[in-house]
Parts: C-alpha cells; structure tokens; sequence
C-alpha cells in the first residue's frame, strides 16, 4: 500500500514536439521542468474529471465506511505531518519523480479511521506542497492536480474496509497485496485518463518513470507495514521511520545533484558537437549546412521510428550531426571536386571516417563512443563498406541509422556534380540497397518515415508491400 504523490502529476507535462526536418537543434531538455506556470485548459479539464470523482468516492467512503476506530488528533496530525514531509523528498526518475511517502501510508491505513485516510492523504498533500505555492515554484492552479492524485490512496483504504482487515495481522497479508494491486490499477487508470484528456500520449519514458514509481512504492511498503505493526503495541512508533527519511531525504539530494551534473554535462557535449557542426560548415557549405541538418532531422525522425532507447537516440542524434566532421582534413578540391574522383582521392576520403572518430576521441567522454558510431557510418550491411568491413547486427544499430539517413539526404540534395533525385526515386533506391548496403529494418523504418511527409511515396509502399 505504497503512497504515490504526483504520479501524473510528476508526468503531466506534454511531450516536447518531434524536431521538424531542417530545424536547428533544440538545446537539452530539463528532465524536471519549472512547474510554476499555470495548467492549459486540457489539463484543467483533465483534472476536474479525475479529481471530481476523488472528491466524490472520498467523501461518500468516509461516511459510509467503518473501521471501529475513532479519529484521535495527536496520531492524525503526527501522520499527517509525516507524509507532508515525505513528499518533498522526491526521486527523480526521466520525465517524473517518486516519493517515499508510502512510510506514512500504510500506518496511516491502520492507526487512523481507514474510511478517513483518503481525504488525509488529500491534506498532506496540500500541506506538502504549501513551500512550493509560498515559493511560487508551484501555480496555484496546480492544487486542483492534488485530488486526482490521492486516488491511490481509495483503492487500498476500501479494500481493507470492506474485508475488515484495517488493524494488522500477519494472517491478513492477502489482503494487503490485494490493497497494494489495487493502488497501482488505479494509478494506471487515472494516468491514462489525465493522459486523454490533456491530449498528451503516453511515451515510452513517461511509462518507465511510472514503473520506477511502482517498484519504489513495492520495495518500501513492507517498511510502512513493520511500522504500522509495531506502532499497534507501541504508540507513535512509526515515528521511527522519521530516521530513515532523513536518509533517504539525503540520498535524494545527492542523486539530484548529480542528475544535474550530468545534464550539464550533456549540455556541454552538445555544444562541442555543435561548435565542431559549425566548424564544418565553415569548411564546406554542403557537407555542414542543410546537408548535416536534413541527416539529423531524418536520422531522429527513424530512431523513433524504430523505437530506440534514449542513449541510443542521443547516440543517433550527435553522430548524425558529426558524421562527416573527418572531412575538416581533406583538401577541398577533393571535397568540391565536380565529377568522379581518382583512385588516389577516393583513397584519402575514406580515411574522414577514422579521421572523425581521431577527433572526437580526443574529445573524450560521450563523444568517444559517438566517433565509434561516426567511424562505422560508411559500412555496408553486406560487409563491403570502410573503413573495417563490418557487415551486419556487429555495424552499430545506431550508424545503421545515420548510413541510411545520410545516403537518402544525398540523394535527394543537389550535388556539385549532379541533380538531385527525386523522393520516390530514392526511396526506391533505397530499397534495391536494403539487405546489401544498408540495413532492411532501418530501409522499412525509412520508407514509413518518408511516406507519411509524401503522398506518392505512401501510395507506392503500400502496394510494395501488399
């Protein structure tokens, strides 16, 4: 019967639009966003639609239900007080956060009236977060968020009322799982509610921070239950959880502080991989202007299509930006040659690959495993590419993805010595080339990606492939 406060509330925040092809490349998005601005109307009607009926079921519980046990207000306010605390020690977890508060919910469903506990958990709550209001860190407007996130707290609460297992015995751990899956269905439920009606689709990373809070409010619940336990004999024993509150109110502000170590350290990544972009561009205004854009834009337009994880997106998205940094070393009247190049001059442009990856090593840090990407962005799937012959799943999954990327934006861009074909024609192309030059699942990525932008090209993929 582990708590959770914000579980949408810490997700309700929409999704950052997919960059369109040519834009230039936002900066690193803040993990925690500022939530000081006040909630759009999609997430006003999304809350009273969740918090409404909260309001409803809380009330009508504490009037109907019965625990036999009377409302003490020393107990209720020390309760109270401790889960207002818990809440501000927040985990943060991709694009959410979790809180330990589960520590004072599970005695909360045991020393207190249980039909009560819902509406307590709501002042907790409130006075948890009355800091951020004071602060202004938090809108006002976000306290109507507040009752949709105390729904946790009636699934576990009626379960126990009506199988009259609200003072602890060992014999009723039945039930207590049965509370504990109830929280966690109504969690799910009410997230994908606000979801809807905020218009904000669930992504990968908004589900696996919802995970994360489960597995948390899992680990932990046992500890609130020992309490409750002991505090059944002992009076106020749960305030011994206060110790290891403080502990992990520690833990969280060192994992914080590292969390904003480490976008700030990818911040700076960025800006070296976009200083190194602008140095190419200066160089060669093909290779480093609309060209390095378009393969960046398409290569993250297929890694979502693809479904890849964060670090191999960003993995996508800086090797994409430097795959062509090596040729800062070739001599320019072989980079803007305007027909075919000599044995000789192709020789030494293949060497850009190794010479981008020299480069980036240097750099070191994330930029170290980028150049192993930049290094095998010229392999070929059949294993006749450059510069090491790789063939295959041992290509980098995410070089696969900038080869593709890269081959189609040439393609489709004019060159010093020719015209640019057109989409169809290239994607085409593309296809002839999957299972031998370039990866077919990243091809059938390609093609789906391409077909939604042009009408021809989806009329021609659904009949390749009826």
């Amino acid at each position: 019967m582990a708590a959770l406060i914000g579980d949408v509330e810490a997700l309700d925040t929409p999704a950052a639009p997919g960059q369109q092809s040519g834009e230039q490349l936002p900066p690193p998005p803040d993990r925690r966003p500022a939530r000081a601005e006040p909630p759009t109307w999609h997430e006003y009607r999304a809350e009273l639609a969740v918090g409404v009926p909260f309001l409803a079921a809380a009330i009508l519980l504490a009037l109907r239900g019965d625990s036999g046990m009377s409302l003490h207000a020393a107990p209720a306010v020390a309760l109270v007080l401790t889960y207002a605390v818990l809440s501000r020690v927040r985990f943060h977890a991709g694009v959410g956060h979790t809180v330990p508060t589960q520590l004072a919910f599970v005695p909360m469903l045991f020393l207190l009236p249980t039909q009560l506990v819902p509406l307590l958990v709501l002042a907790g709550m409130l006075v948890g977060n009355l800091p951020d209001y004071a602060r202004g860190a938090l809108h006002p407007g976000r306290a109507l968020m507040l009752p949709g996130d105390a729904w946790h707290a009636v699934g576990p609460a009626v379960v126990l009322v009506l199988a009259g297992a609200t003072t602890p015995e060992w014999g009723d751990w039945p039930w207590y799982l049965l509370a504990l899956a109830s929280q966690f269905a109504i969690d799910l439920t009410v997230y994908a509610v606000r979801a809807w009606l905020a218009l904000d689709v669930p992504g990968r990373e908004q589900l696996r921070a919802l995970t994360w809070v489960w597995v948390v409010d899992a680990l932990l619940a046992p500890v609130g239950l020992a309490a409750a336990f002991a505090s059944d004999h002992h009076p106020y024993a749960f305030l011994l959880i206060l110790p290891l509150a403080a502990l992990l109110t520690l833990f969280a502000r060192e994992r914080n502080e590292r969390l904003d170590q480490a976008l700030e350290l990818g911040g700076a990544y960025r800006g070296i991989a976009m200083l190194l972009g602008d140095l190419l561009e200066e160089a060669d205004e093909y290779t480093g202007g609309d060209h390095t854009r378009g393969v960046v834009a398409l290569s993250l337009e297929i890694a979502d299509e693809l479904g890849l994880d964060e670090r191999e997106r960003h993995n996508v998205e800086l090797a994409a930006l430097l795959h062509d940094i090596g040729k800062i070393v070739i001599p320019d009247s072989i980079i803007n040659k305007p027909g075919p190049l000599t044995d000789d001059e192709w020789a030494l442009m293949k060497t850009h690959t190794v010479e981008g990856q020299r480069m980036l090593d240097r750099v070191g840090g994330v930029l170290r495993e980028v150049g192993l990407i930049v290094r095998a962005s010229h392999e070929r799937w059949d294993g006749g590419g450059y510069p090491d012959g790789l063939a295959g799943e041992r290509i980098p999954r995410e070089a696969t993805v900038v080869a593709a990327a890269d081959a189609f934006n040439a393609m489709t861009t004019d060159r010093s010595y020719r015209r640019a074909r057109s989409v169809a024609d290239a994607v085409a192309e593309m296809r002839a080339c999957a299972g031998s030059q370039f990866s077919p699942e990243v091809v059938s990525a390609l093609v789906r990606v391409v077909a939604r932008s042009t009408p021809d090209v989806a009329s021609a993929h659904a009949t390749a492939f009826k």
